[in-house]
């Protein structure tokens, strides 16, 4: 490859990026407002589950959310569902990513902290997936 097609790619990759952060603001609403401020509020902490790329993406998030000063951490569905659930509490808030919505490992996960009473904000790409319908805030 050259150095004009290189930079044309790249280019092209941030443009393609760009666009695509563009087009989020327009997914902004209410429920995004509900989750800060939930999360603003929370007395506990901000577990965050998922799996493959969307628990990547989760690691990351809690890495972010410890350097600014909010107590987060990242629970693996496979061993939340092998007894790690035991660390979340009614005061934690759950913050569950799949971009399906319908991750088999996040489901037991999901229905365990629902019984804590511990409040539940789903990432999803899916409105109508099965995460969404067991989650109060869905973004």
């Amino acid at each position: 490859m050259t150095h004009k097609t290189i930079i044309t790619k790249a280019k092209d990759v941030l443009r393609i990026e760009a666009q695509s952060i563009l087009r989020l603001m327009e997914k902004i609403d209410a429920n995004f407002s509900r989750a800060v401020d939930l999360i603003y509020k929370c007395k506990g902490r901000v577990i965050i589950t998922g799996i493959g790329k969307s628990g990547l993406i989760g690691r990351k998030i809690v890495a972010t959310l410890t350097s600014t000063g909010t107590q987060a951490l990242f629970l693996h569905p496979v061993e939340g569902i092998h007894g790690d659930l035991g660390i979340v509490t009614k005061d934690d808030i759950l913050l569950a990513i799949s971009n399906s919505g319908e991750t088999r490992e996040l489901m037991p996960i999901i229905s365990s902290v629902k019984h804590t009473g511990a409040p539940i904000i789903a990432f999803t790409g899916v409105l109508s997936s099965t995460l969404a319908k067991s989650s109060d805030i869905v973004i």
